[in-house]
């Protein structure tokens, strides 16, 4: 394997592995630690809320977090494997129901998206309500910038595939989809970028929202949100915007890795 470590002797560039089993453990301790730091943000909302990564030796499975397990104490040892007819394969933990009818459909509808990511966040759901996407006010926020969609309905808990397959046609090519009156998702290449791509999300939604009560918005001009999008919106720079992140959380919590 040649990965990235975390600390200051990082190679600063996505590993590259040689099997599927050191690519799987180094999804799996990723998606813990990306709900660690979801529990950290305050995107944890009692069972709500998950986080996926497509299994590299069985692409049509994924890895998510077991049904009731607060996401503060998820290690890469509880992850457990579903397939895409919501059976789980791996693991001896149920899987919520909500995270299958969904993720399965994304994963199955973007190939290129290794990893999707999805919670109950308050700026989140507060912006779904609003019916309005994204505006190109910040810096942060052009790493969206005509690179996600909004879904424009609501039926309750999306408990059946086919409006999973509703939101994956709404999410398109696109990075992420503001789901209206629940919240937001992204997907990535990496559960790096994934994650990462919700937390400044999370951050720009939060902002905007800010922003609106205040005062008229001033909005960046669509050449320099263009330009500005491909600077910060990048694969790369939703990788790489994780990494001292990663870093953070496993110092503080290397249980996360068992």
């Amino acid at each position: 394997m040649s990965a990235a470590v975390a600390g200051p002797g990082r190679t600063f560039a996505p590993p590259v592995f040689d099997n599927p089993e050191d690519e799987r453990q180094h999804r799996k301790v990723r998606l813990a630690a990306g709900f660690r730091l979801f529990s950290k943000a305050g995107f944890d909302e009692g069972v709500a809320g998950h986080i996926t990564a497509r299994d590299p030796e069985f692409p049509d499975t994924f890895w998510v977090n077991p049904f009731s397990l607060h996401f503060s104490l998820i290690k890469a040892s509880d992850l457990i494997r579903v397939d895409h007819e919501g059976n789980v394969v791996e693991g001896d933990r149920p899987v919520n129901r909500a995270a299958f009818a969904i993720h399965s459909q994304i994963h199955q509808a973007r190939p290129d998206a290794t990893a999707a990511a999805h919670s109950h966040s308050v700026y989140g759901k507060s912006l779904s309500a609003l019916r309005v996407p994204l505006y190109p006010i910040t810096q942060d926020v052009c790493a969206f910038y005509q690179d996600h969609a909004v879904f424009d309905d609501y039926t309750g808990v999306v408990l059946d595939t086919e409006e999973g397959k509703r939101i994956a046609h709404a999410l398109g090519d696109n990075k992420a989809v503001i789901l209206r009156n629940h919240g937001l998702l992204t997907v990535g290449q990496t559960v790096d970028s994934a994650v990462w791509w919700f937390m400044t999300m999370e951050r720009s939604a939060q902002a905007q929202l800010a922003a609106m009560a205040a005062g008229p918005l001033v909005e960046i001009t669509p050449d320099s949100a263009a330009v500005t999008h491909g600077q910060v919106g990048s694969e790369y720079a939703g990788w790489f915007q994780f990494q001292p992140l990663f870093d953070r959380i496993v110092h503080e919590q290397p249980d996360l890795q068992d």
